[in-house]
C-alpha cells in the first residue's frame, strides 16, 4: 500500500517516468530535500520502459545538444554517484549519408558540433565499414563519427535517478495517482490525490502520453500526441561486437544498436501512426500496441539492405510502443503562461532518455529561481499557441512529425501538415502573385515568390536554386524602389487604464512616457538583465498603449504584460491581435506610394521616424507606424481586418507605374541582417542583455522610473564586455551560411553564428554571433585578430565589425537619399 501523502511540500514532481525522476534527483543537488514525487501506477511504466535508450548528442541548437552533452557526462558518473548501476556504455555513434544533401547536412552538422563543444569526425565510407563491418558502403557518400555517444538501459538509468532523488532527500509515492491540480487566483498551490491533498509552491507535469489532456483540464496548451513506434529484435548473432557503434542511416529512416548479443533495429517512419487521440487509459502500464509488420516492412527491408546481416537472422520481438511527438519536434520545457508556480517537462520525440539528465537539470535551475540556466527560447511551452490542442490539428501535424525527426532539415522549412491554420486576408491574393508559403505559430507567412508557373510547393536548399534568385530579387527590388511585407502574423496586444504606463515603465528599459503617437522600441529584461522580449510600444492615448510584437512571441508576452498587471493597479490587458492586418511598405520609394493612396503628409517633417499616425488609404483608415526592420525607409500599415483588401488593392493600384513588388520573410531576413537589426528568439534572447547585444541605445538610464533587470545592466554599464554579439561578413565563400556556422579568431574557437543569410546588397555572406575574449570584445580586439568562419567543414576568411555593413549612419531609414552603394562596409569592397 502506498505511504499516505504529506500535507506540504515545496515541489511536487508529477509523473515518474525518466524525466520526472531526473527532475526530482536534480532538485536535491540543489539543495532541496522538500520534493515529493508521485507516480500514478509504478515507475517508468508508461513510456520509459521501453525506450531504446539511444544517447546521441548532435541536435538542432546549442541549448538541445548541452541537455544531451550534460546527460551523457552524467550518465558515465550515474552509477558512482547513486550505486545504482545503468549500463551506460559510450560505444560512438555512426551517421552515414547516401545523398548529396544529407552528407551536406552532416558536413554542417559536424561543424555546428564544434560550436557546441563536441567532436563530430567526418568519415569515408571506408572508414566507416571498417570501424562497423557489418555495414553495406557501395552507396554511402560519407559518415559522421562521435566517439562520445553512446547507449544506456532505460529503466536502470531512470531509477538510478530515484536512488539518487531518495538519498537526496526527496519522497517518491508509487500507485499514488494525481486527481487535480489545485489552483487559486491564478496561482499553484496543491494537488489532490487518492491519498488526500497536498499544499504546495512548485509542480511540474511530467506526464508524459497523457500531457495534453492534463493540461487541457487548465486550459493550458501544451501540444502532443502520441505515435506508434516500432523496432524489432532480432536472435542473437554470435559474430556481434559487443561493443558496436551504434547505427543510423537516416536516409532509410532506421537505426541500429547491440542489445545483449542482438541487434535492436527501430524506425522513423515517413509516415508515423498517431495513437490515442480520444484519449489514453489511465491504467495503461508497462503495455505495447499491436504489431503491423505491413507498416514497418519497406524500412526494415532499407535495414536489410544496409546491413546485409539481418537477411540470415531471425527476429526475436517485434515490438510497438507509444512515444509522444510535438507539432515542432521541439520539447515542452517551462512554465504556465497563466498559473504561477507550474511547470511541464514533456513531448521529447523518442528523445527523452538522451535529454533526461539536461531536461532534470534545467527544470529544476527553472522551478528554483524561476529562470532557466541557459537559453531555452527552442523548447519554451510558451512558444505554443491555444489552437494547437486541437486534436485533429494533432493527428495530422503527428502523421508527418514522425518523420521529419530524420527528414532533411533544409532552410526555411515548415510542416506540410495541418496548414492554413491562420491566414492573412491577403492570403488569396498573394497566393495568386506566386507566393511560396511557410508557417510560423500556425500563421501561412510567405516565404518568397515564386517565378510564374513555378510550383508553390517548391522548398530551399543548401545551394542557390531558385529560392536563393527569388528571394535576393526581392531584397535588391526594397533596396531599390519599393515592396510590400506582409506582416499580419504580428500579435497587437491593448494595454489600457491610468496605470498602463506604470506598468509598461516598470517593464521596459526604454522611456514609454512619450507623447500621444510617439512609438518606443524597448526590451522586457528579467532580473538577470536578460531579454525576456523585445516590443515596439505605440503611445495611442493618455492611457492607451499598442504592443506589437513578433507572432511566437505572442503568448510568451501576454503571459509577461498579465503576472506583471496583477499587481500593478488599474491596467488591462487584452489581445487584440485577430483585429489587424499588418501591411509594411519598405523601400526608398515608400513615401512616393503612399502619397498617391493618402492625403497625409508623410514628410520626415510631419511624419518624423517612431510616429504613429491614423491616416486615411484608400477607402479606409489605418494606423502607420514609421519603423522599418529592413533598413529603408518605411512605413507599416496596420490595418483593420475587414478593411485589409480594399487598402491593399489600393497600393497595388497605385504602384503600377513605381514597379512596385512583393517579397517574403526569407527577403526581410537577409535586408535585416545587412542593416543589423536584431531577431528576438535569434541573435537576443533572455540571457542576452542589451549592452551585450549592442542595443545600449535602447537603454534609458536616467528615466525616473526603475526597470526589471536595472541593476544586472549597472554592473555591465561602463565595463569592458567579455561577450558582445558582432557582425560577421564572408566575402568568398562558396557555401552559403544558415547560423551556427563556427566562427575563429588566430585559430582558437571564440563563437558561433546565432543567424545568417546572403546580404545581396554588400554581394556576400552575413551573419551576427556572440565572440568571448576575457580582455573584452571591442573595436580593437576585433581589427587585431584574423577571423574565419567555418562552413560545412570548410575556413572562410572572415570581417568581423561591431557596426553593421549596409548603412550604419540609418541615413535611408531617415529618408536621406544615398546611394547603395555609398553605404556598404569599405571592407566588403576591397574584398
Amino acid at each position: 500500500m502506498a505511504s499516505k501523502v504529506p500535507s506540504h511540500v515545496e515541489y511536487v514532481v508529477i509523473g515518474g517516468g525518466i524525466i520526472g525522476l531526473s527532475i526530482a534527483f536534480h532538485l536535491t543537488r540543489l539543495g532541496h530535500r522538500d520534493v515529493l514525487l508521485l507516480e500514478r501506477d509504478q515507475l517508468t511504466c508508461g513510456t520509459t520502459w521501453h525506450a531504446a535508450g539511444l544517447v546521441t548528442q548532435l541536435r538542432a541548437n546549442e541549448t538541445m545538444a548541452k541537455l544531451a552533452q550534460y546527460s551523457a557526462d552524467l550518465f558515465s558518473d550515474l552509477e558512482n554517484l547513486t550505486g545504482q548501476a545503468t549500463g551506460f556504455r559510450q560505444t560512438g555513434s555512426i551517421t552515414v549519408a547516401a545523398t548529396q544533401d544529407r552528407l551536406e547536412e552532416l558536413k554542417r552538422g559536424s561543424s555546428m558540433g564544434r560550436s557546441f563543444g563536441l567532436d563530430v569526425e567526418m568519415i569515408s565510407a571506408a572508414e566507416a565499414q571498417r570501424r562497423v563491418p557489418l555495414l553495406e558502403v557501395s552507396d554511402v557518400l560519407g559518415a559522421a563519427w562521435i566517439a562520445s555517444d553512446g547507449m544506456t538501459n532505460a529503466i536502470d538509468t531512470a531509477r538510478a535517478f530515484a536512488t539518487g532523488a531518495r538519498q537526496g532527500g526527496a519522497t517518491i509515492l508509487e500507485r499514488t495517482p494525481v486527481t487535480r491540480i489545485l489552483v487559486e487566483k491564478g496561482r499553484f498551490v496543491g494537488v489532490e490525490t487518492s491519498q488526500g491533498t497536498v499544499r504546495a509552491e512548485h509542480a511540474v507535469i511530467c506526464t508524459g502520453l497523457w500531457t495534453r489532456n492534463v493540461a487541457a483540464e487548465l486550459n493550458w496548451s501544451v501540444p502532443l500526441q502520441a505515435a506508434e513506434h516500432f523496432y524489432v529484435v532480432t536472435e542473437a548473432i554470435p559474430e556481434l561486437p559487443h561493443d558496436l557503434p551504434t547505427i543510423r542511416d537516416m536516409d532509410a529512416r532506421v537505426y541500429a544498436k547491440a542489445d545483449a548479443g542482438k541487434l535492436l533495429v527501430g524506425f522513423f517512419e515517413t509516415n508515423g501512426k498517431p495513437w490515442g487521440m480520444n484519449g489514453i487509459p489511465q491504467d495503461f502500464s508497462f503495455d505495447s500496441l499491436p504489431e503491423d509488420f505491413d507498416h514497418i516492412e519497406p524500412y526494415l527491408s532499407a535495414a536489410i539492405e544496409r546491413m546485409p546481416i539481418l537477411a540470415n537472422v531471425g527476429l526475436q520481438l517485434n515490438f510497438n510502443g507509444p512515444e509522444s511527438f510535438t507539432p515542432d519536434n521541439r520539447f515542452h520545457l517551462g512554465p504556465s503562461p497563466e498559473i504561477q508556480g507550474l511547470y511541464v517537462a514533456s513531448g521529447f520525440n523518442s528523445c527523452g532518455i538522451e535529454s533526461s539528465g539536461g531536461a532534470g537539470k534545467v527544470m529544476a535551475e527553472w522551478m528554483s529561481t524561476g529562470l532557466p540556466a541557459g537559453d531555452c527560447w527552442e523548447m519554451d511551452v510558451r512558444r505554443s499557441m491555444p489552437f494547437q490542442r486541437n486534436r485533429r490539428y494533432l493527428y495530422d501535424r503527428t502523421v508527418e512529425a514522425v518523420g521529419n525527426l530524420w527528414a532533411l532539415h533544409l532552410p526555411h522549412k515548415s510542416a506540410k501538415t495541418a496548414r492554413n491554420v491562420r491566414v492573412s486576408p491577403l492570403h488569396d491574393r498573394l497566393s495568386a502573385v506566386g507566393a511560396n508559403f511557410g508557417e510560423s505559430a500556425g500563421w501561412e507567412r510567405v516565404q518568397w515568390f515564386g517565378a510564374p508557373g513555378s510550383s508553390k510547393e517548391n522548398q530551399a536548399t543548401f545551394g542557390r536554386d531558385e529560392w536563393f534568385e527569388r528571394s535576393g530579387a526581392e531584397h535588391k527590388a526594397t533596396r531599390a524602389g519599393v515592396t510590400l511585407f506582409d506582416q499580419t502574423s504580428f500579435a497587437h496586444l491593448l494595454v489600457q487604464g491610468p496605470n498602463a504606463l506604470a506598468l509598461l515603465q516598470r517593464l521596459s528599459t526604454n522611456d514609454v512616457n512619450v507623447a500621444v503617437g510617439r512609438i518606443v522600441y524597448t526590451p522586457w529584461l528579467n532580473e538577470r538583465g536578460g531579454m525576456e522580449s523585445d516590443v515596439t510600444i505605440a503611445r495611442i492615448g493618455e492611457e492607451e498603449f499598442l504592443v506589437v510584437t513578433a507572432a511566437i512571441q505572442r503568448t510568451r508576452d501576454l503571459s509577461w504584460l498579465r503576472l506583471h498587471a496583477k499587481g500593478a493597479g488599474h491596467v488591462s490587458v487584452a489581445d487584440v491581435s485577430s483585429g489587424y492586418t499588418t501591411l509594411s511598405v519598405m523601400g526608398p520609394r515608400s513615401r512616393e506610394l503612399l502619397q498617391r493612396v493618402s492625403p497625409a503628409d508623410f514628410s520626415n517633417e510631419a511624419f518624423p521616424f517612431a510616429t504613429a499616425r491614423e491616416i486615411e488609404v484608400g477607402y479606409s483608415l489605418a494606423l502607420a507606424f514609421r519603423m522599418t526592420f529592413v533598413g529603408e525607409l518605411g512605413w507599416e500599415l496596420h490595418i483593420p481586418t475587414e478593411q485589409t483588401l480594399g487598402v491593399y488593392d489600393a497600393l497595388v493600384a497605385a504602384g503600377a507605374d513605381l514597379g512596385l513588388g512583393h517579397a517574403g520573410y526569407v527577403a526581410l531576413n537577409t535586408l535585416r541582417l545587412e542593416a543589423g537589426y536584431r531577431d528576438w528568439g535569434a541573435d537576443v534572447g533572455d540571457e542576452d542583455t542589451p549592452l551585450e547585444s549592442g542595443l545600449g541605445f535602447t537603454v534609458a538610464w536616467d528615466k525616473p522610473d526603475n526597470f526589471i533587470g536595472r541593476a544586472a545592466l549597472e554592473a555591465q554599464r561602463g565595463k569592458p564586455l567579455r561577450r558582445r554579439l558582432v557582425q560577421l561578413a564572408v566575402p568568398n565563400a562558396k557555401s552559403l551560411m544558415f547560423g551556427t556556422e563556427p566562427v575563429w579568431r588566430n585559430g582558437s574557437l571564440v563563437g558561433y553564428l546565432r543567424s545568417a543569410g546572403f546580404g545581396h546588397t554588400v554581394g556576400c555572406g552575413i551573419g551576427m554571433g556572440y565572440l568571448t575574449a576575457e580582455e573584452g570584445v571591442t573595436a580593437d580586439w576585433l581589427s587585431g585578430g584574423s577571423f574565419e568562419i567555418e562552413i560545412a567543414g570548410e575556413r572562410y576568411s572572415a570581417i568581423a565589425s561591431l557596426r553593421p555593413f549596409y548603412d550604419a549612419g540609418r541615413s535611408r531609414v531617415r529618408g536621406e537619399w544615398r546611394a547603395v552603394e555609398e553605404l556598404v562596409a569599405k571592407e566588403l569592397l576591397k574584398a
